[in-house]
């Protein structure tokens, strides 16, 4: 038996339930899971803003330790400790054959399948975003879990799932943001402040943070920004002054609003490079006129997942945090039980915090 936080239907209410897990099958691995992030992907299936089927665990941030693997496993045993990759690559599709895994076609096959049953009733579930780590357990396949690098801390780790890789890639792999640059982040929630650290661990000049909440220079401060700026119609004007009138080089927009994309852009320099990391919903329009394209020449660009490969960036970042360049505690604004992820949620919904951590009992 195990204790999950289960979506019935969407839009409705999570529910604390147990559920009963199958032995891990061929080329499968069970977890007992140490912590889980909050992450407002999983918000958005909440609300349907990404499709999910229904009923399902949720959770995708995600770190633990293997219980049992199941045949053909090797490259993990029993009793190691792991990261879950909510979005493993096949390495067979179009995609993977492009070399960019994290636009791989079957990523998300693993959700559409049910994967574990609630003891109450016996109907099936599925596993939120293939992972389902609002979980005391979870079976996945094996490729979507890997070996936890020596020296990081299990339960802080779980961020390297999903926040971490994703803001380190949009500065390193999409941005790629060069030292003395200048970079603006919108949005300082648990992405935007894993994107400041990566900012600053490139070694960008100027580094503004911007966001709706006064609560939050604190937190952005800390993870790196040089200037802190509330969100208003002024923003990209307030911005141009910090960065010699010009704008900034890079903008990362963390939020997945029309408003703030369109922020993030103006607030770009003549040629500078805008990343959309936010995830928003088909309602959310965007429109530039011809001729701004024209005159400003900026890129403006997506961002799936960091563009990162995460079996080849994990090792790199863990190497940054065991040398204190990347602090993944300071990512983490509470620790929670599974009753607390509907507060979690609230939070984020309201503008407040950073990333909340589900923390399981040893």
């Amino acid at each position: 038996m195990v204790r999950a936080a289960v979506l019935p239907a969407v839009g409705a209410p999570l529910e604390i339930a147990e559920i009963d897990l199958p032995a891990p099958g061929p080329g499968q691995v069970r977890v007992r899971v140490a912590a889980a992030g909050v992450c407002h992907s999983d918000l958005s299936l909440c609300d349907g803003t990404l499709r999910q089927p229904v009923p399902a665990v949720l959770g995708h941030e995600g770190a633990g330790t293997v219980v049992a693997v199941g045949e053909g496993v090797r490259h993990v045993a029993p009793g190691d400790q792991v990261v879950l990759n909510w979005a493993p690559s096949c390495g067979a599709c179009h995609f993977c054959g492009l070399a960019e895994p994290w636009l791989c076609a079957r990523a998300a096959a693993a959700a559409t399948v049910p994967y574990a049953t609630l003891r109450a009733d016996g109907r099936a579930l599925h596993a939120g975003l293939g992972t389902a780590v609002f979980a005391e357990e979870t079976v996945v396949g094996a490729d979507a879990v890997l070996p936890l690098p020596e020296g990081v801390p299990l339960a802080e780790a779980a961020l390297l799932g999903c926040a971490v890789l994703t803001g380190y890639g949009a500065v390193h792999h999409n941005a790629r943001v060069r030292a003395g640059e200048s970079v603006v982040v919108v949005g300082a929630g648990g992405v935007g402040l894993a994107t400041l650290r990566a900012a600053r661990l490139a070694g960008a000049g100027t580094i503004v943070a911007v966001d709706v909440s006064p609560d939050k220079e604190e937190l952005a401060r800390a993870a790196g920004a040089t200037e802190f700026l509330l969100a208003s119609d002024d923003t990209a004007r307030r911005v141009r002054a910090l960065t010699g009138g010009h704008g900034a080089d890079v903008a990362v927009e963390c939020v997945g609003r029309a408003g703030s994309i369109r922020t993030a852009w103006s607030s770009t320099r003549r040629g500078g490079r805008t990343t959309v990391v936010g995830i928003g919903g088909k309602d959310q329009q965007v429109s530039f006129s011809a001729l701004e394209l024209f005159h400003f020449g900026r890129t403006l660009s997506g961002c799936v997942y960091g563009n990162s490969d995460p079996a080849k960036d994990l090792p790199v970042i863990a190497g940054h945090v065991r040398e204190g360049r990347f602090d993944l505690a300071g990512l983490v604004t509470d620790r929670i039980g599974l009753d607390g992820i509907p507060g979690a949620f609230e939070e984020m919904v309201a503008g407040r915090g950073g990333r909340a951590l589900v923390v399981f009992p040893d």
